[in-house]
């Protein structure tokens, strides 16, 4: 007997799916949902993001907004310096979990044209952005 049929055989692997902790980038800037359009607009331009986590006043995690929405909503017809994030905020989310599969993310980000989806924990707080990369 050779020592090529004394060694083991590698057991097959089964792949384990990606998860968006394996890809997602850092949370970045949080601001709460009371600052204005303009304060967020110039807080992005001075970090040199395109998007912004947006928490409550307890510091949960309740959406994303990118530069070019908060650049629409300040050259809407109905602007005005008063409006803050929470009143354009849709509803709360979507937003990933640390245990959502890439596949299940991909899918989610493109059935609703998203370009970035917030990462939260089972409480809701931020622990990360999973973008597309452009």
């Amino acid at each position: 007997m050779t020592l090529d049929q004394m060694q083991p055989r590698p057991a097959r692997a089964i792949p384990v799916p990606r998860t968006v902790t394996d890809t997602m980038e850092p949370a970045g800037p949080q601001v709460c949902d009371d600052m204005t359009v303009e304060v967020a607009l110039s807080l992005m331009v001075g970090a040199r993001t395109e998007h912004l986590l947006i928490c409550d006043n307890d510091g949960l995690c309740t959406g994303l907004v990118t530069q070019a929405q908060l650049t629409a909503v300040r050259d809407s017809s109905a602007y005005t310096d008063r409006i803050q994030l929470r009143d354009i905020l849709d509803d709360r989310g979507p937003f990933a979990s640390p245990v959502t599969t890439m596949a299940e993310a991909e899918h989610s980000m493109r059935d609703r044209s998203l370009a970035a989806l917030p990462v939260v924990d089972e409480y809701g707080s931020a622990l990360g952005i999973l973008a597309f990369a452009r």
